[in-house]
């Protein structure tokens, strides 16, 4: 099952279950599917498009949990992000990244830019990957000095 199909079949069962947070949420999601099916002229988005649409309302989740100062607000938000991760790849661990980071410095990966595109593609949060590589960074400039 594609990942359009599975979020269309789980909006209506949240329509009939009267799960209105998840009714919401997904009616969203569909409609930025639709509009982006719209302006690529395509019947069916590819599971990795789809997965672009996820990761914008995931981001656009946590900057609201992290703006937030209201605790209502910001349970919604990550009741919100559990929904919107629940169809996203599972992403990679702090220690996984950490070895694709070293193996990607042995193979002669020598800037930001060279890391980030050897993550591309990969389920790894990207802030993550950034901070991880940076403190690598710093910490071997550290030694040096």
């Amino acid at each position: 099952m594609t990942l359009k199909k599975r979020i269309n079949t789980d909006y209506m069962i949240a329509f009939k279950e009267r799960d209105m947070l998840k009714k919401n949420l997904l009616s969203v999601i569909k409609g930025g599917i639709e509009l982006a099916e719209k302006n690529k002229n395509v019947q069916d988005l590819s599971d990795e498009d789809v997965t672009a649409i996820l990761n914008q309302a995931a981001k656009a989740s946590k900057e609201t949990i992290g703006k937030m100062e209201d605790g209502q607000i910001r349970d919604f938000a990550k009741e919100e992000l559990k929904i919107i991760e629940s169809y996203l790849p599972k992403q990679m661990t702090e220690d996984e990244i950490v070895d694709k980071i070293n193996e990607l410095i042995s193979n002669g990966a020598s800037s930001t830019g060279e890391i980030m595109r050897g993550f591309a593609g990969l389920p790894a949060d990207r802030k993550m990957v950034s901070e991880i590589y940076l403190s690598k960074i710093n910490k071997l400039e550290n030694k040096i000095n």
